[in-house]
C-alpha cells in the first residue's frame, strides 16, 4: 500500500458518537462503526482486485463490530523499548514478533511489525485487521489492536505466555520438559474447537488455511489459540462446494486435492488438522530432512504404519517414555487418521473431531502398557491412507 492510502485511519476503535445531523446507518446503538460501513469506506489503490475482492467479501458479513484499536506508531514504539532486540518473541517471513507493555491499556503484548518488503504484508494485515473484528472465540488469539502509520503495518495481540505449540514439542530445548499425553491432548482439544468454531458457527464459514504448529499458540495453562489469519479465506457459501484460489500455505501441511487443484473447502483445514494431531502424537514434524529419506515426509512414514495395528505403539512420540494410556494412543491414531484421508469428503466434520477430543482429554492417565492390540477394537477401524501428490517447496 502506498503511503499516501492510510487506509485504516477510518478503523479507529474508540467510541463516538454519531455525528450530529448524520444518518445512524454504519452505527451501532453504542456509537462503533459497523465493519461494512468500514470496508465501504476503504480506500483502495486503483487496479488492486486482490483487495477489492477481499473487500466484497467482507461486507457480506455485516454488522460486525470494529473490537480493535488503532495505536500510534510512537506507542508501539515506546511499548517494544523501540523494538528493542531483547524483546523478540519470534521472526518469520511475515516480520517480527515483540514482547511489549502499553501503558494506556495497562496490559502484556505482542506486537508484530509486518515487512515492509514482503509478499503477503499488505494482504496479511488488511484481512487480519478485519477478520479479527468477527471472529471471536476463546479458542483464537484476540487482536488487541494495530498501527497503520506511514508505510508501517503493526498488529498487537494479547501476549501467549507460552509460545508456541512448535517451541513445545518440535524445537523442544533439552532444559525443557516435553508435554505430557494429557497436555497434548487438551491442545489438540482447543485447536480442534477453533477450527470448528470457523467452519461451523461462524456465517459464513471461515477456511483458516494455514492450520500448522507454529500457529497455535499457548498461554499460560497451555490454552491453545489459534493466531495469524492472514491468510484465511470466506468458504462456500449457497451452493457453492468450494472457493477456488491461488494455492497457498505450507508444505507438508497442504491438502491434496487443494494442492493440486486449488478447490479450497473447510475440509482442507480438516487434513491439515490430522497433520498436526500427528505431530502431536509422534513429536515428528511434518517434515524433517535431517532424518532418513524414507522417514522425512510424516505422512509417508506414518502411512505404513497405520495398517499394521502391531506397531501403532511406535508411532507415539519418544519423549513420552511410554506414559499414556494405550487405548487412548490407538483412539487419538484413529483420528488422525480419519483426517488424513485423501479423499476430502471421507474426513469427518470438525465438530466430530471435537467431540472425539472432548472425550480423549478426559481419559484418565493410565500408563499400562501391556494392554493387547486387540483393544483396538474397541475404538473403531483405523483406514488406511493413500498417498497424496503434494509438491513444491517450503511455503506453496
Amino acid at each position: 500500500m502506498e503511503k499516501k492510502m492510510n487506509c485504516f485511519n477510518c478503523c479507529s476503535a474508540e467510541p463516538r458518537s454519531v455525528p450530529r445531523g448524520r444518518s445512524n446507518k454504519g452505527y451501532t446503538n453504542n456509537g462503533r462503526k459497523t465493519l461494512a460501513s468500514i470496508v465501504s469506506r476503504i480506500s483502495i489503490k486503483a487496479g488492486s482486485s486482490r483487495h477489492r475482492n477481499i473487500a466484497t467479501e467482507l461486507l457480506k458479513i455485516g454488522n460486525a463490530k470494529i473490537t480493535a484499536r488503532e495505536f500510534t506508531l510512537y506507542e508501539l514504539a515506546a511499548a517494544t523499548d523501540n523494538f528493542n532486540p531483547d524483546s523478540l518473541l519470534g521472526e518469520g517471513g511475515f516480520g517480527r514478533v515483540y514482547k511489549g507493555y502499553i501503558e494506556s491499556i495497562e496490559k502484556v503484548v505482542a506486537v508484530k511489525q509486518l515487512d515492509r518488503n514482503g509478499l503477503q504484508g499488505s494482504r496479511e494485515f488488511f484481512v487480519e485487521v478485519l477478520m479479527a473484528s468477527v471472529l471471536q472465540h476463546p479458542n483464537l488469539v484476540k487482536l488487541v489492536g494495530f498501527c497503520a502509520e506511514g508505510d508501517q503495518r503493526l498488529l498487537v495481540y494479547e501476549y501467549m505466555a507460552n509460545g508456541s505449540l512448535e517451541n513445545h514439542l518440535l524445537d523442544i530445548s533439552p532444559d525443557k520438559e516435553p508435554l505430557d499425553w494429557k497436555t497434548r491432548m487438551k491442545i489438540a482439544e482447543g485447536a480442534a474447537k477453533g477450527l470448528e468454531y470457523l467452519h461451523h458457527i461462524s456465517n459464513p464459514p471461515v477456511i483458516y488455511r494455514d492450520f500448522k504448529a507454529s500457529n497455535i499458540l499457548l498461554d499460560e495453562d497451555f490454552n491453545p489459540k489459534l493466531s495469524d489469519f492472514g491468510l484465511a479465506k470466506l468458504g462456500p457459501i449457497g451452493d457453492k462446494e468450494h472457493v477456488s484460489t491461488r494455492v497457498m500455505g505450507t508444505y507438508g501441511y497442504c491438502a491434496p486435492e487443494y494442492a493440486s487443484t486449488g478447490k479450497l473447502t473447510t475440509k482442507s483445514d480438516v487434513y491439515s488438522y490430522g497433520v498436526v494431531f500427528l505431530e502431536l502424537i509422534t513429536g515428528r514434524r511434518a517434515i524433517d530432512y535431517a532424518r532418513p529419506t524414507q522417514e522425512q515426509l510424516l505422512i509417508s512414514w506414518a502411512e505404513p504404519l497405520f495398517k499394521d495395528r502391531n506397531k501403532f505403539s511406535l508411532m507415539a512420540d519418544p519423549l513420552l517414555e511410554g506414559k499414556f494410556p494405550l487405548k487412548s494412543l490407538y483412539q487419538a491414531l484413529a483420528v488422525a487418521a480419519m483426517c488424513l484421508q485423501e479423499e476430502a469428503e471421507t474426513r469427518p466434520l470438525m465438530g466430530d473431531v471435537v467431540t472425539a477430543l472432548e472425550y480423549l482429554s478426559m481419559t484418565k492417565t493410565d500408563y499400562q502398557n501391556t494392554n493387547s492390540a486387540s483393544e483396538y477394537s474397541s475404538c473403531g477401524h483405523v483406514t488406511s491412507l493413500r498417498r497424496g501428490s503434494i509438491s513444491g517447496d517450503q511455503e506453496i
